[in-house]
């Protein structure tokens, strides 16, 4: 799998074009997607600490892109996805999101995905979901 469809469907969000996402890593069913911290996206003037919806569409659009990557899937799209933030994101630190696919069938994929800044042993945030599939005929 080249990753033409995957950096495609990420060039195609716009709001991952706002948030400055950039594919780091994809193939065979995992995506890493990064994020520069943004005083922009800043949820707590306070302390500087990135907004949860930021990562959150950071770890989404991961998910998908790992979906992507799989042998034989055309697309996806969001059915549901679970979050579970950690900690704060540490000001003026890049953000990496990492997903896995790691179980699919004929309509629907399964994945898990972390988030984390530099401090990498403690994740900023864990996700679960499911994404629809739509598969090339003969694939899975």
């Amino acid at each position: 799998m080249t990753t033409e469809t995957p950096q495609n469907f990420i060039n195609a969000l716009p709001f991952a074009q706002a948030l400055g996402m950039t594919l780091d890593q994809i193939g065979e069913g995992r995506a890493q997607i990064s994020m520069d911290w943004d005083q922009r996206f800043v949820g707590d003037p306070a302390t500087g600490v990135i907004h949860g919806g930021a990562v959150s569409a950071l770890m989404d659009t991961c998910g998908g892109a790992a979906v992507l990557s799989t042998p034989g899937t055309r697309s996806t799209a969001t059915i549901d996805l679970r979050i579970d933030y950690m900690r704060a994101a540490t000001p003026g630190q890049r953000i990496t999101a990492r997903a896995e696919c790691y179980h699919i069938t004929r309509s629907v994929a399964f994945v898990r995905a972390t988030a984390h800044d530099a401090e990498t042993a403690t994740p900023v945030a864990t996700a679960s979901g499911a994404f629809t599939v739509d598969r090339a005929e003969g694939a899975g």
